[in-house]
Parts: structure tokens; sequence; C-alpha cells
């Protein structure tokens, strides 16, 4: 049971980890055993973001690449196999959020969600996927939503971006999966991260989220550390296809 959970000798990359969720995750893997790679778009950010990993014991490495940029992903990924090791699993979690009304949604804005939250996902889980098929083992986790499975007012791109990872994760499972490769997904609820902190400063909002949910308040993006572990570990084996919320009960609730 000790070694059930435990991640030493793995390498995991995680897209979008010099911030947020992202970073928090990274580190709650390392706290495991892990040898970490922080990817992101902006050198200096990802540097701080290793350096205080690395501050704190930990194995880190930094790749630079945009996850929608195909030759970047594929020299990115090449030079991280070639000079780091092999990836062991693979976190889809770079992403983005823009919020207009549905008829004024600017179509550049659109097309950008689509490209990072969607495509990206496709792009690096592809380019990965080819090496962990030819090793005959690798584990894919893509970071999922609330949106996966329900709408919200102002992010119909985003909703319909994440409902589309959703999707993927299973049909990359249905082919993966006789190559010992397991592709789940964790569909957060709603943390407080950089990326939510305007409607954490709402409070007719933050009022509205506590009476929706079950667990009455925010999540904080350490709980999430729990299902990373979980689906990066010896104790996922037989777990594919599945999209694991962590959302304090809000889909549960009517």
């Amino acid at each position: 049971m000790n070694t059930l959970f435990s991640l030493a000798g793995k390498r995991i990359l995680l897209t979008g980890s010099a911030q947020g969720i992202g970073f928090v995750m990274a580190r709650g893997l390392a706290e495991q055993g892990a040898e970490v790679i922080i990817n992101g778009t902006h050198a200096e950010r990802a540097e701080n973001a290793a350096m205080k990993l690395r501050d704190e014991g930990f194995t880190a490495h930094i790749s630079l690449f945009n996850v929608a940029d195909e030759a970047a992903v594929e020299q990115a990924i090449t030079q991280i196999e070639n000079h780091i090791g092999p990836i062991d699993v693979l976190f889809n979690n770079a992403g983005i959020q823009r919020r207009h009304p549905f008829t004024e949604f600017p179509l550049n804005e659109w097309n950008d969600i689509i490209a990072t939250n969607q495509t990206g996902v496709f792009i690096v889980s592809q380019c990965v996927a080819k090496r962990m098929v030819a090793r005959k083992k690798g584990k894919i986790v893509n970071i999922c939503s609330m949106q996966s499975e329900l709408g919200r007012d102002t992010i119909t791109p985003y909703a319909a971006a994440k409902g589309a990872v959703k999707m993927l994760t299973r049909g990359m499972c249905v082919e993966l999966a006789r190559h010992n490769i397991q592709v789940n997904g964790i569909a957060p609820g709603y943390f407080q991260t950089p990326m939510t902190q305007a409607l954490v400063d709402n409070a007719e909002f933050s009022e509205w989220l506590c009476k929706r949910t079950p667990a009455a308040r925010w999540g904080n993006p350490e709980e999430l550390v729990g299902a990373a572990v979980f689906l990066s570990s010896k104790a996922s084996d037989f777990v594919n296809g599945h999209l694991l919320f962590v959302d304090g009960g809000m889909l549960a609730a009517v």
C-alpha cells in the first residue's frame, strides 16, 4: 500500500503549470516523488515556478511551448524525451477563459479558446501518446471542467471546448487502452484561482455559489492534488476513460 500512490521515478509533464491550478498540482505530484516538467509560454514565470519547487528540494524542469503550435510541441517533446527522459504522465492543463454574451462573442476570441483549450489537448496528447504507445505504458490526464457537463452564462465557447475534451478523453481511452495507456479527466468545480478571481471578488456570485454547492464554499486548488496523484499512480492502472469531478457535490445537486 505504501507504493500504490507513490510517484517515485515518474516523470510528469504538466502544460500550463507555471501558475494557478497547474502549479499547485505540479507541487503536489512532486511531493509524492515525481520529477515534474513545468510548461508555459512566459520564460520568467516558468523559471520562477521551477525555482520554487527546486528550493523545496524537488526536481523540476522547464519546457516552453504553445500547446496550439504543432511544430513547437513536436520540437519540445522531442527535446524532453531526448534530454530529460521519457514522459510517464501527461497533464493537459493549459487553458484560457474569455467572457462575452453569446451573440456578441468575437470570432477571434472563440478561435483562441478552441485553439488552446481543445486543439492544444489534441496536439500535445497525440505527440506524447505516440511515444507512450511505443513503450506500451503511460498515463494522460485531461483537465476538464464543470462546463464539460453544464452551461454557464457568457462562457459558451469555453463550455464547448471543455465538453469536447471530455469526449476526446473517452475516444483516446478507446484507442490507447490496448497499449496499457490510461486516459482520464479531472473536472474541477469552482476553485479560487487567478482565472476565477473576478468571480471570487463578486459578492453576489460567491453567495450564489455557496448556496448552489453542497459543500457551501469555493474549492481550494490543493484539494485537486489527491485526484491528480491517484490518476498518475499505480492505483489507477485499471481506471480508463473516467471523468473525476472534484466539485464539492455541485453536479449531484439540483
